[in-house]
């Protein structure tokens, strides 16, 4: 068999799209009915369906975020960099997509203060800026979880086809397919403990194939192994733009300059994308913060150590006769991490691949259909067509709304297809038509001097401006000749991109400064406030109370609301101004200092050394890779089960008076005090 034909059976393309993804949706139907047993929380609320009674805790939220921003491109586009330009390659694309979601965790504490009942980024939106503005920034919203969807969907179906031969068009259509089975039974929370599962299984195969490359493999095996083969691989065939032409070097040209796209594109894709709004909103608001700067720093680990090690394996491997040869299109596609493990491990490296690919896809997809429920059924159905709808109603336009964006999914991915536009370049564009939102967006949720005419006119000016200057660009480097390979340019994307976050955020700042806005946020408060809310009493808190407070802040793991009611009554209570403030500070030092760390301090200074990296060097840096997955691993995998045993341990008795009392073991209120006792 050629290493360029597909290396496992057709058979096995659709057994994992279609059997994984009704496994889960098996899965899915037993946590819900453990949910509507054993705890108090009904999944039949639409509250609990699209944002899980706003009651879930850091660890889970962390690692939802984790899987949610796990994309297919995480994985191959990732590894493509990497095959690309060397260790550049995979720092640039951890580090650039990292910042966003550290940064993020000012937007969530600023959410749980101003708006704390949201369901939704564009609902905060409307009620402040009203509907012109609704209306433009929706349509950013959504189309942010177009790009993002279609890039699931691009990534998922080529790498399938590739290692199964499986049928393109039919891979587009069954992956979301599946997926939305599984989402309508559950909701938010039921979709959190399945992208929990999903990043366990994705932290094993990742450790597989490190510890495969750089320790047991017969090809490689060994870090001064691999450090020979890069070196062979650039005497062989030199990196334009590398110092000394090397991979064993932060000095990329090409590296940098992915960077900066890879920074710009993904605040869009981020601050825009309601499934990151979606878990801010289903966090507790004492830790929503601690979530996310957990999350991103957990997920760093996932594309730098697999693109260290699969990226760079295929680069080292090539020659080898199980390798398969990569043209240009094939990196485009992201099929090195496939190449790779195919030719490490053979039929089970291709399925290992295979399988975390798959997870990957179902888990970001799994977000992205409930983000787009969220926004279709509450800025489009209760917002334009029916404001008194009922929580019945809401209900069923949320899964209707997952069943359809399921089939649009799948043909985006086949309309993409066919015209011949790849993942990395989806990847490097999204920058350009989204960026100039962000600014405008993360305005409005935390500036209260964010004009509102300055915020559209910066968002919409700043879309024509990256358009303008990439066609511009991409015609001035090629001899006017556009088109689909020559639009898809590092520099020709970097021009784009920079003009739309540019002018985007100028035109917003500037307006602002000049005619400023005096917002005091009262009405974004007021957002689908509970009616049932019960008055805060004003009174000074009695010794009693002083002494739970204390045991709260030291038990706080343990304190964990099983039903709908428990946690609406504890978010109430961690709904405090001052503590919201402190949270927001918090997150602002931490992710600003976090994000210089990562963009400026550690890669500039090695940028500009031009270092090429000896065994020594290559062996610190990916065993310092090894040590942060590792810590990623016990902070999202482990961490979550800790903080939530004292729900798991009601579950438990639940099921255990089941089978031994016939049926005593169903909910009831007063359980809920003892478990927060």
């Amino acid at each position: 068999m050629s290493a360029n034909e597909p290396i496992l059976p057709q058979g096995a393309g659709y057994g994992v799209v279609v059997g994984i993804g009704l496994f889960f949706s098996a899965f899915m139907l037993c946590l819900t009915a453990i949910q509507a047993r054993y705890t108090g929380f009904s999944p039949k609320s639409s509250e609990e369906f699209n944002s899980a009674s706003r009651s879930v805790k850091p660890g889970l939220i962390a690692s939802g975020i984790v899987s949610a921003w796990t994309w297919a491109a995480t994985l191959l586009q990732s590894s493509a960099v990497a095959y690309k330009n060397g260790i550049s390659g995979p720092w640039w694309y951890g580090a650039g997509a990292t910042v966003q979601v550290l940064l993020f965790a000012q937007l969530a504490a600023k959410l749980k203060l101003n708006a704390p009942h949201a369901h939704t980024w564009l609902e905060i939106v409307a009620a402040r800026w009203g509907t012109v503005a609704h209306l433009v920034f929706m349509f950013f919203g959504l189309a942010t979880n177009i790009v993002v969807s279609s890039m699931l969907i691009l990534g998922g179906s080529a790498t399938v086809t590739a290692l199964t031969g499986m049928n393109t068009v039919a891979a587009c259509f069954l992956i979301p397919l599946g997926v939305a089975i599984y989402v309508v039974v559950g909701g938010m929370r039921a979709t959190l403990l399945c992208d929990y599962t999903h990043t366990t299984v994705l932290f094993a195969i990742i450790f597989l194939f490190i510890f495969t490359v750089y320790a047991t493999s017969e090809k490689i095996g060994s870090f001064s192994a691999m450090h020979a083969l890069l070196t062979k691989a650039a005497a062989d065939q030199p990196l334009a733009g590398n110092a000394h032409g090397s991979y064993l070097t932060m000095r990329s040209k090409d590296g940098l300059i992915f960077g900066v796209i890879n920074v710009i594109g993904n605040f869009a894709t981020v601050f825009q994308d309601q499934a990151y709004w979606q878990r801010a909103i289903a966090s507790r608001p004492a830790t929503c913060v601690k979530a996310y700067l957990l999350g991103g720093l957990a997920w760093f680990a996932i594309p730098f150590m697999f693109s260290t090690t699969l990226g760079l394996a295929a680069v080292a491997l090539r020659g080898d006769p199980d390798m398969r040869e990569l043209s240009a299109a094939d990196v485009s596609a992201g099929l090195p991490a496939s190449a790779a493990a195919a030719a490490l491990l053979g039929k089970s490296g291709a399925a290992a691949l295979l399988v975390v690919l798959f997870l990957a896809v179902t888990s970001a997809t799994s977000a992205e259909l409930i983000a787009v429920s969220s926004l279709l059924t509450y800025d489009v159905y209760k917002k334009y067509f029916n404001p008194k709808a009922t929580e019945e109603q809401i209900l069923k336009v949320s899964h209707a709304m997952v069943a359809l964006f399921a089939i649009v999914m799948g043909l985006l991915g086949i309309i993409f297809f066919y015209i011949g536009i790849s993942l990395g370049w989806l990847y490097e564009f999204m920058g350009v038509a989204l960026g100039s939102a962000v600014v405008p967006i993360a305005m409005c949720i935390t500036w209260s001097k964010a004009n509102k005419w300055g915020s559209i006119i910066g968002a919409i000016s700043g879309f024509g401006a990256g358009v303008l200057a990439w066609l511009v660009t991409t015609s001035a480097l090629n001899s006017g000749e556009i088109t689909v390979i020559t639009t898809g340019g590092d520099l020709e994307m970097l021009a784009g991109n920079l003009a739309s976050i540019g002018v985007g955020g100028i035109v917003t700042v500037v307006t602002s400064l000049i005619w400023p806005d005096n917002f005091d946020f009262e009405s974004t408060r007021a957002l689908n406030k509970p009616v049932h809310e019960k008055a805060v009493s004003q009174s000074a808190p009695s010794i009693d109370e002083q002494e739970t407070e204390k045991k709260r802040e030291f038990t706080d793991v343990s304190l964990e609301p099983v039903s709908a009611d428990a946690a609406a009554t504890e978010e109430e209570r961690e709904l405090d101004p001052v503590a919201l403030n402190k949270s927001f500070r918090i997150a602002a030092w931490a992710s600003v200092l976090l994000t210089l760390v990562m963009l400026i301090i550690i890669p500039l200074p090695l940028f500009f050394a031009q270092t090429v990296y000896g065994v020594g060097g290559l062996t610190a840096w990916v065993v310092i890779g090894m040590i942060w997955a590792f810590c990623s691993a016990i902070s999202v995998v482990l961490y979550p089960l800790y903080e939530s045993r004292a729900a798991l341990a009601l579950i438990a008795r639940g099921v255990i008076k089941d089978v031994f009392a016939k049926g005593g073991g169903k909910f009831a209120k007063h359980e809920s005090e003892v478990a927060t006792a």
